[in-house]
């Protein structure tokens, strides 16, 4: 039985089972249905390919991966609707409104928010954020014209909006930028490879997969001796400047997830845990005097794999619920 996050999560889904390039959304017409999902077909890549701007109507719910210009027009009125941005780990999302027409007097409001939100649970957290969580909304209709393009501090940011008046709507034009050095991340897809670089900065970052996984780290660089400790409450890295830590749970915010494991010390060889939580994350917390970097791979865990035991695999607590 699917838990409530992982239903939460069939708005990030859509990316994940997707193939890259494509534009991906949806409609949520019922919570009871079992796939909410239409993708575009190949036709969106020809068009990308000479070099037209990609344009498109938003829906109340929607999913973003693609630059372009996108419109919402209200045909009733819209009170909770959300549009959700990703990019790749090393791009930054640039939201520019071009035009808006809602009525902030009346009630209507469109908002950016700095990350994702889901059921009160935000990525990045709020310990792994650079900005406090009411700098990291911007509000259309306190600022109007004064900001009109907002840029991530990671590679998901959304916007949220209610517009009450039919006919009444918004213009976006969304750009991906270079971000030379990721921290926050959100994964697009349910495996592959990554390496976090912290160059002498005081600054956490995660790196999250909304799956169930097989992690494993060939590469870490502290600047300290070799180790690996597993969490226990009066153990671990407590004290050290500068580790990693492997986290699961079931929501969003890695400030709520479950510890389990650290790795507070370099090492070159391989360090493997199965992660059966609905949502799995790398978190590296950097204490600046260093220069930082983790390299891992990760997979989808399936059902197989939480019945053999791999040699240097740590197994733990959230396998049961697969």
């Amino acid at each position: 039985m699917p838990s409530a996050f992982q239903f939460q999560c069939h708005l990030v889904l859509i990316f994940l089972a997707a193939s890259k390039g494509e534009t991906r959304y949806l409609e949520v017409r019922d919570a009871g249905e079992d796939d909410p999902f239409l993708l575009l077909s190949e036709d969106l890549k020809r068009e990308l390919s000479a070099g037209q701007i990609y344009r498109r109507s938003l829906r109340c719910i929607d999913m973003l991966s693609i630059e372009g210009q996108f419109t919402f027009t209200a045909d009733q009125p819209q009170l909770h609707c959300a549009t959700f941005f990703i990019g790749e780990p090393e791009e930054l999302i640039t939201i520019h409104y071009d035009f808006v027409n809602i009525d902030c007097q009346g009630g209507d409001f469109l908002k950016v928010f700095d990350g994702w939100i889901l059921k009160g649970e935000k990525f990045p957290s709020s310990l792994d954020h650079p900005l406090t969580t009411s700098q990291r909304y911007v509000d259309f209709c306190e600022s109007g014209s004064i900001q009109r393009s907002i840029r991530s501090s990671q590679n998901v940011a959304m916007i949220f909006f209610r517009i009450q008046q039919p006919g009444n709507g918004f213009t976006v034009t969304v750009k991906k930028n270079s971000n030379l050095f990721p921290c926050n991340v959100i994964s697009q897809t349910p495996s592959g490879r990554f390496t976090m670089v912290i160059p002498h900065q005081h600054r956490n970052c995660s790196f999250s997969i909304i799956y169930p996984v097989v992690i494993k780290i060939s590469d870490l660089i502290l600047g300290h001796l070799n180790g690996l400790f597993l969490k226990k409450p009066s153990a671990g890295c407590a004290g050290v400047g500068d580790f990693v830590e492997l986290l699961g749970g079931a929501g969003l915010d890695p400030s709520k997830m479950f510890p389990l494991a650290d790795l507070c010390h370099s090492f070159h060889g391989s360090a493997q845990m199965k992660i059966g939580c609905d949502n799995t994350v790398l978190r590296m917390v950097s204490s600046g005097k260093h220069i930082n970097r983790v390299t891992f791979e990760y997979h989808q865990l399936d059902l197989q794999e939480t019945e053999t035991r791999k040699e240097n695999s740590i197994e733990e607590f959230c396998l049961p619920s697969i």
